[in-house]
């Protein structure tokens, strides 16, 4: 997926590394700064390697990071659950960060995955710009596309810096979002027990 892709589905030619960190001193002068001052003069290449670190969500499928999965489990049919994954995010609207944790659980079929995968899931949209609710429903959505398995579940707590640095400046305050598939959505029961392996304070329904 070409991150300049247009609405339209026409694909832009990507700025080159010198326009990119020449919009970076745009900014800078901006804001009020001399990006020619010795403090500043890296500052347009620091800025523009660290997008490509912000960003680089872009350049993985997710779809592909899932393929290769094993079937001889033993049996094995109960929830399978990475807990507390770290989430560097950016939102879309302020391109400002939104850092949490992610819970990702799913009831196996036939087949299962190796559990680094899944945080390279979680990873690959991460690290593109972001909301909450679509970073969670990608990963639960993809998972399940994927594995094709009994109940995916997807929880993520995070801090937005959106909120806490600017505009109503509340720092400290969570969002929580969930997305659950399959049993997970179907059967309290279940729900129950991904709340007891979380071990958070949260309400699952």
């Amino acid at each position: 997926m070409n991150v300049l892709t247009a609405v339209s589905g026409e694909t832009p030619v990507r700025p080159s590394r010198e326009e990119a960190e020449e919009a970076v001193r745009v900014l800078l002068r901006w804001a009020g700064e001399d990006p020619g001052r010795e403090g500043l003069l890296d500052t347009p290449g620091r800025v523009v390697r660290a997008y490509e670190e912000f960003f680089a969500g872009y350049e993985v499928d997710p779809v592909a990071v899932l393929e290769r999965t094993f079937e001889e489990t033993d049996g094995y049919d109960e929830i399978v659950l990475l807990r507390d994954i770290r989430i560097e995010s950016h939102c879309e609207h302020h391109m400002l960060p939104i850092v949490g944790k992610a819970h990702v659980a799913y009831l196996p079929g036939r087949r299962v995955v190796g559990i680094s995968k899944l945080a390279r899931v979680v990873e690959a949209y991460a690290r593109r710009l972001q909301i909450q609710e679509k970073l969670t429903a990608q990963i639960a959505n993809t998972i399940n596309e994927v594995l094709q398995p009994r109940g995916v579940a997807v929880v993520i707590e995070a801090e937005h810096q959106c909120m806490s640095t600017r505009g109503v400046h509340k720092p400290g305050v969570g969002m929580v979002t969930s997305r659950m598939l399959g049993v997970f959505r179907d059967d309290p029961a279940t729900r129950r027990e991904l709340h007891a392996l979380i071990g958070s304070h949260l309400s699952l329904g």
